[in-house]
Protein backbone atom coordinates (compact mmCIF):
# COMPACT_ATOMS: atom_id res chain seq x y z
CA UNK A 1 0.00 0.00 0.00
CA UNK A 2 1.39 3.38 -0.92
CA UNK A 3 1.71 6.28 1.49
CA UNK A 4 -1.07 8.14 -0.35
CA UNK A 5 -3.79 5.81 0.95
CA UNK A 6 -2.50 4.28 4.21
CA UNK A 7 -4.94 2.05 6.04
CA UNK A 8 -3.62 3.43 9.35
CA UNK A 9 -5.39 6.73 8.71
CA UNK A 10 -8.85 5.45 7.82
CA UNK A 11 -10.26 6.69 11.13
CA UNK A 12 -10.89 9.95 9.31
CA UNK A 13 -13.34 8.20 6.98
CA UNK A 14 -16.83 8.61 8.41
CA UNK A 15 -19.48 7.78 5.82
CA UNK A 16 -19.99 5.17 3.14
CA UNK A 17 -19.32 7.94 0.63
CA UNK A 18 -15.92 8.49 2.28
CA UNK A 19 -15.08 4.79 2.21
CA UNK A 20 -16.19 4.41 -1.39
CA UNK A 21 -13.94 7.28 -2.50
CA UNK A 22 -11.04 5.90 -0.50
CA UNK A 23 -11.43 2.39 -1.92
CA UNK A 24 -11.68 3.56 -5.54
CA UNK A 25 -8.53 5.64 -5.09
CA UNK A 26 -6.64 2.79 -3.39
CA UNK A 27 -7.70 0.19 -5.97
CA UNK A 28 -6.76 2.49 -8.85
CA UNK A 29 -3.45 3.58 -7.37
CA UNK A 30 -2.41 -0.01 -6.73
CA UNK A 31 -3.39 -1.06 -10.27
CA UNK A 32 -5.69 -3.89 -9.27
CA UNK A 33 -6.97 -6.15 -12.03
CA UNK A 34 -10.72 -6.70 -12.34
CA UNK A 35 -12.74 -9.31 -14.19
CA UNK A 36 -13.97 -11.60 -11.42
CA UNK A 37 -17.44 -10.12 -11.22
CA UNK A 38 -16.65 -6.39 -11.52
CA UNK A 39 -14.96 -4.51 -14.33
CA UNK A 40 -13.94 -1.28 -12.59
CA UNK A 41 -12.54 0.00 -9.31
CA UNK A 42 -15.81 1.81 -8.58
CA UNK A 43 -18.06 -1.21 -9.15
CA UNK A 44 -15.84 -3.45 -7.05
CA UNK A 45 -15.53 -0.94 -4.21
CA UNK A 46 -19.30 -0.46 -4.12
CA UNK A 47 -19.89 -4.22 -4.15
CA UNK A 48 -17.42 -4.93 -1.34
CA UNK A 49 -18.83 -2.16 0.85
CA UNK A 50 -22.46 -3.18 0.33
CA UNK A 51 -21.69 -6.85 0.91
CA UNK A 52 -19.68 -6.19 4.07
CA UNK A 53 -22.37 -3.94 5.53
CA UNK A 54 -25.15 -6.42 4.63
CA UNK A 55 -26.90 -3.93 2.40
CA UNK A 56 -28.77 -4.67 -0.86
CA UNK A 57 -26.18 -5.05 -3.61
CA UNK A 58 -28.19 -2.94 -6.04
CA UNK A 59 -28.92 -0.06 -3.67
CA UNK A 60 -26.09 2.35 -2.88
CA UNK A 61 -27.44 5.89 -3.16
CA UNK A 62 -29.71 6.00 -0.04
CA UNK A 63 -26.84 4.88 2.20
CA UNK A 64 -23.99 7.05 0.93
CA UNK A 65 -24.10 9.51 3.82
CA UNK A 66 -24.59 6.89 6.53
CA UNK A 67 -21.86 6.87 9.17
CA UNK A 68 -20.12 3.60 10.00
CA UNK A 69 -19.64 1.88 13.34
CA UNK A 70 -16.09 1.14 14.44
CA UNK A 71 -16.57 -2.61 13.86
CA UNK A 72 -17.84 -1.92 10.34
CA UNK A 73 -14.79 0.23 9.64
CA UNK A 74 -12.50 -2.51 10.91
CA UNK A 75 -14.19 -5.07 8.67
CA UNK A 76 -13.71 -2.86 5.62
CA UNK A 77 -10.06 -2.20 6.46
CA UNK A 78 -9.33 -5.93 6.68
CA UNK A 79 -11.17 -6.62 3.44
CA UNK A 80 -9.49 -3.82 1.49
CA UNK A 81 -6.06 -4.79 2.80
CA UNK A 82 -6.46 -8.32 1.48
CA UNK A 83 -7.72 -7.05 -1.85
CA UNK A 84 -4.87 -4.55 -2.27
CA UNK A 85 -1.91 -6.27 -0.61
CA UNK A 86 -2.60 -9.89 -1.57
CA UNK A 87 -4.51 -9.21 -4.80
CA UNK A 88 -7.21 -11.70 -3.78
CA UNK A 89 -10.22 -11.51 -6.12
CA UNK A 90 -13.33 -10.01 -4.56
CA UNK A 91 -15.33 -13.21 -5.09
CA UNK A 92 -12.94 -15.14 -2.85
CA UNK A 93 -13.11 -12.44 -0.18
CA UNK A 94 -16.91 -12.56 -0.07
CA UNK A 95 -17.26 -16.26 -1.00
CA UNK A 96 -19.88 -15.49 -3.57
CA UNK A 97 -20.27 -15.02 -7.31
CA UNK A 98 -23.33 -14.11 -9.34
CA UNK A 99 -24.60 -15.27 -12.71
CA UNK A 100 -27.61 -13.09 -13.38
CA UNK A 101 -29.88 -13.40 -10.34
CA UNK A 102 -28.32 -16.65 -9.12
CA UNK A 103 -25.75 -16.54 -6.32
CA UNK A 104 -23.10 -19.25 -5.92
CA UNK A 105 -20.64 -20.06 -3.18
CA UNK A 106 -17.01 -19.92 -4.35
CA UNK A 107 -13.56 -20.20 -2.82
CA UNK A 108 -10.07 -20.80 -4.13
CA UNK A 109 -10.84 -24.44 -4.97
CA UNK A 110 -12.77 -23.28 -8.04
CA UNK A 111 -12.40 -20.71 -10.77
CA UNK A 112 -14.58 -17.64 -10.28
CA UNK A 113 -17.66 -18.11 -12.53
CA UNK A 114 -17.75 -15.71 -15.48
CA UNK A 115 -18.85 -17.80 -18.44
CA UNK A 116 -20.53 -16.28 -21.49
CA UNK A 117 -22.53 -19.51 -21.72
CA UNK A 118 -24.62 -18.23 -18.80
CA UNK A 119 -25.94 -15.47 -21.07
CA UNK A 120 -27.02 -18.04 -23.63
CA UNK A 121 -28.67 -20.23 -21.01
CA UNK A 122 -30.69 -17.29 -19.72
CA UNK A 123 -32.17 -17.21 -23.24
CA UNK A 124 -32.78 -21.01 -23.14
CA UNK A 125 -30.31 -21.30 -26.05
CA UNK A 126 -32.98 -19.94 -28.39
CA UNK A 127 -33.16 -20.30 -31.38
CA UNK A 128 -30.83 -23.30 -31.27
CA UNK A 129 -33.31 -25.04 -28.99
CA UNK A 130 -36.93 -24.32 -29.83
CA UNK A 131 -38.47 -25.73 -26.65
CA UNK A 132 -36.68 -25.96 -23.30
CA UNK A 133 -39.26 -28.56 -22.21
CA UNK A 134 -37.94 -31.04 -24.80
CA UNK A 135 -34.41 -31.17 -23.35
CA UNK A 136 -34.08 -34.31 -21.23
CA UNK A 137 -30.35 -34.71 -20.60
CA UNK A 138 -27.65 -32.06 -20.23
CA UNK A 139 -23.91 -32.44 -19.62
CA UNK A 140 -21.85 -29.64 -18.09
CA UNK A 141 -18.24 -30.59 -18.78
CA UNK A 142 -15.62 -28.96 -16.50
CA UNK A 143 -18.33 -27.78 -14.13
CA UNK A 144 -16.13 -26.14 -11.47
CA UNK A 145 -18.49 -24.61 -8.92
CA UNK A 146 -21.48 -26.23 -10.63
CA UNK A 147 -22.99 -22.90 -11.63
CA UNK A 148 -23.73 -23.72 -15.27
CA UNK A 149 -25.13 -27.13 -14.32
CA UNK A 150 -27.50 -25.54 -11.79
CA UNK A 151 -28.47 -22.82 -14.26
CA UNK A 152 -29.16 -25.52 -16.85
CA UNK A 153 -31.46 -27.29 -14.42
CA UNK A 154 -33.38 -24.03 -13.95
CA UNK A 155 -33.62 -23.38 -17.69
CA UNK A 156 -34.54 -26.92 -18.77
CA UNK A 157 -37.23 -28.00 -16.29
CA UNK A 158 -37.43 -31.62 -17.47
CA UNK A 159 -33.70 -32.24 -17.76
CA UNK A 160 -31.35 -34.38 -15.74
CA UNK A 161 -27.95 -32.68 -15.59
CA UNK A 162 -24.55 -34.37 -15.22
CA UNK A 163 -21.83 -32.06 -13.91
CA UNK A 164 -18.31 -33.37 -14.59
CA UNK A 165 -14.98 -32.20 -13.27
CA UNK A 166 -11.52 -33.69 -12.81
CA UNK A 167 -11.04 -31.88 -9.49
CA UNK A 168 -12.53 -33.45 -6.38
CA UNK A 169 -12.02 -30.11 -4.61
CA UNK A 170 -14.12 -28.33 -7.21
CA UNK A 171 -16.85 -30.95 -6.91
CA UNK A 172 -16.96 -30.38 -3.15
CA UNK A 173 -17.78 -26.73 -3.83
CA UNK A 174 -20.27 -27.74 -6.53
CA UNK A 175 -21.97 -30.08 -4.06
CA UNK A 176 -22.53 -27.19 -1.69
CA UNK A 177 -24.13 -25.13 -4.46
CA UNK A 178 -26.30 -28.02 -5.61
CA UNK A 179 -27.58 -28.42 -2.04
CA UNK A 180 -28.14 -24.68 -1.70
CA UNK A 181 -30.52 -24.87 -4.67
CA UNK A 182 -31.98 -28.26 -3.59
CA UNK A 183 -31.03 -29.72 -6.96
CA UNK A 184 -29.67 -33.05 -5.63
CA UNK A 185 -32.32 -35.04 -7.50
CA UNK A 186 -31.59 -33.36 -10.83
CA UNK A 187 -27.86 -32.51 -10.85
CA UNK A 188 -25.42 -35.42 -10.59
CA UNK A 189 -21.78 -34.64 -9.80
CA UNK A 190 -19.23 -36.89 -11.49
CA UNK A 191 -15.46 -36.89 -10.94
CA UNK A 192 -13.99 -37.74 -14.31
CA UNK A 193 -11.25 -36.74 -16.74
CA UNK A 194 -13.63 -35.35 -19.36
CA UNK A 195 -15.72 -38.22 -20.79
CA UNK A 196 -13.70 -41.06 -19.24
CA UNK A 197 -16.33 -42.19 -16.71
CA UNK A 198 -19.50 -41.44 -18.66
CA UNK A 199 -19.77 -44.81 -20.38
CA UNK A 200 -22.27 -44.66 -23.23
CA UNK A 201 -24.44 -41.88 -21.79
CA UNK A 202 -25.89 -39.48 -24.35
CA UNK A 203 -27.11 -35.91 -24.01
CA UNK A 204 -29.34 -33.49 -25.87
CA UNK A 205 -27.04 -30.62 -24.88
CA UNK A 206 -23.38 -30.62 -23.89
CA UNK A 207 -22.01 -27.33 -22.57
CA UNK A 208 -18.44 -26.69 -21.53
CA UNK A 209 -16.34 -23.82 -20.27
CA UNK A 210 -13.05 -25.75 -20.19
CA UNK A 211 -9.55 -24.45 -19.45
CA UNK A 212 -8.53 -22.45 -22.52
CA UNK A 213 -5.72 -20.01 -21.64
CA UNK A 214 -2.61 -20.55 -23.76
CA UNK A 215 0.81 -20.89 -22.15
CA UNK A 216 1.97 -17.40 -23.13
CA UNK A 217 -1.11 -15.81 -21.60
CA UNK A 218 -0.89 -17.93 -18.44
CA UNK A 219 2.64 -16.60 -17.88
CA UNK A 220 1.36 -13.02 -18.18
CA UNK A 221 -1.75 -13.31 -16.00
CA UNK A 222 -2.29 -10.59 -13.37
CA UNK A 223 -1.76 -11.59 -9.75
CA UNK A 224 -5.50 -11.92 -9.12
CA UNK A 225 -5.78 -14.85 -11.52
CA UNK A 226 -2.97 -16.74 -9.82
CA UNK A 227 -5.29 -17.33 -6.86
CA UNK A 228 -7.47 -19.49 -9.12
CA UNK A 229 -6.76 -23.22 -9.63
CA UNK A 230 -4.09 -23.63 -12.28
CA UNK A 231 -5.93 -26.69 -13.56
CA UNK A 232 -8.92 -24.52 -14.47
CA UNK A 233 -6.98 -21.94 -16.51
CA UNK A 234 -4.22 -23.27 -18.77
CA UNK A 235 -4.68 -25.93 -21.43
CA UNK A 236 -1.44 -26.56 -23.27
CA UNK A 237 0.68 -24.29 -25.41
CA UNK A 238 -2.20 -23.04 -27.55
CA UNK A 239 -4.94 -23.29 -24.91
CA UNK A 240 -6.86 -25.93 -26.83
CA UNK A 241 -5.82 -29.25 -25.28
CA UNK A 242 -9.12 -29.74 -23.45
CA UNK A 243 -11.17 -28.44 -26.38
CA UNK A 244 -9.49 -30.90 -28.75
CA UNK A 245 -10.48 -33.82 -26.52
CA UNK A 246 -14.03 -32.54 -26.24
CA UNK A 247 -14.32 -32.24 -30.03
CA UNK A 248 -12.87 -35.73 -30.43
CA UNK A 249 -15.31 -37.44 -28.09
CA UNK A 250 -18.48 -35.33 -27.98
CA UNK A 251 -20.29 -36.93 -30.93
CA UNK A 252 -20.54 -40.34 -29.27
CA UNK A 253 -22.21 -38.69 -26.26
CA UNK A 254 -24.78 -36.62 -28.16
CA UNK A 255 -28.29 -37.67 -29.14
CA UNK A 256 -29.06 -37.57 -32.91
CA UNK A 257 -30.10 -33.90 -32.82
CA UNK A 258 -27.81 -32.98 -29.94
CA UNK A 259 -25.69 -29.84 -29.77
CA UNK A 260 -22.28 -29.03 -28.32
CA UNK A 261 -21.56 -25.54 -26.94
CA UNK A 262 -18.02 -24.64 -25.86
CA UNK A 263 -16.38 -21.43 -24.66
CA UNK A 264 -12.81 -20.97 -25.92
CA UNK A 265 -11.70 -17.47 -24.92
CA UNK A 266 -9.62 -15.67 -27.54
CA UNK A 267 -8.75 -18.80 -29.49
CA UNK A 268 -11.17 -18.56 -32.42
CA UNK A 269 -8.51 -18.04 -35.10
CA UNK A 270 -6.36 -20.90 -33.83
CA UNK A 271 -9.35 -23.21 -33.51
CA UNK A 272 -10.64 -22.52 -37.03
CA UNK A 273 -7.18 -23.01 -38.46
CA UNK A 274 -6.86 -26.33 -36.62
CA UNK A 275 -10.30 -27.59 -37.72
CA UNK A 276 -11.00 -26.00 -41.14
CA UNK A 277 -13.52 -28.74 -41.90
CA UNK A 278 -15.81 -27.99 -38.95
CA UNK A 279 -18.72 -25.56 -39.58
CA UNK A 280 -18.48 -23.65 -36.30
CA UNK A 281 -21.50 -21.53 -35.39
CA UNK A 282 -20.21 -18.57 -33.38
CA UNK A 283 -22.81 -17.36 -30.89
CA UNK A 284 -23.41 -13.73 -30.01
CA UNK A 285 -22.69 -12.79 -26.41
CA UNK A 286 -22.09 -9.46 -24.71
CA UNK A 287 -18.40 -9.42 -25.71
CA UNK A 288 -18.99 -10.37 -29.36
CA UNK A 289 -19.16 -13.49 -31.52
CA UNK A 290 -15.65 -14.90 -31.06
CA UNK A 291 -15.84 -16.70 -27.73
CA UNK A 292 -18.49 -19.45 -27.83
CA UNK A 293 -19.13 -21.95 -30.61
CA UNK A 294 -21.94 -24.40 -31.34
CA UNK A 295 -21.77 -27.61 -33.33
CA UNK A 296 -24.39 -30.24 -34.09
CA UNK A 297 -23.69 -33.92 -33.66
CA UNK A 298 -23.70 -34.44 -37.44
CA UNK A 299 -21.10 -31.69 -37.81
CA UNK A 300 -18.76 -33.60 -35.52
CA UNK A 301 -19.41 -36.89 -37.29
CA UNK A 302 -18.72 -35.31 -40.64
Amino acid sequence: MSTLHPFSETAELLTIRDWLRFAVSAFTENKLSFGHGSDSAYDEAAYLILHTLHLPLDTLEPFLDSRLLSLEKQALVELFKQRVEKKIPAAYLTNEAWLGELRFYVDERVIVPRSFIAELLHQSLFPWIESADNVNNVLDMCTGSGCLAILSAHVFPNASVDAVDLSSDALTVAERNVKDYTMQSRVQLIESNLFAKLGDKKYDVIISNPPYVDAKSVAALPAEYLHEPELALGSGSDGLDATREILKQAAQHLTPNGILIVEIGHNRDVLEATYPELPFNWLDVAAGDEFVFLLYREDLLG
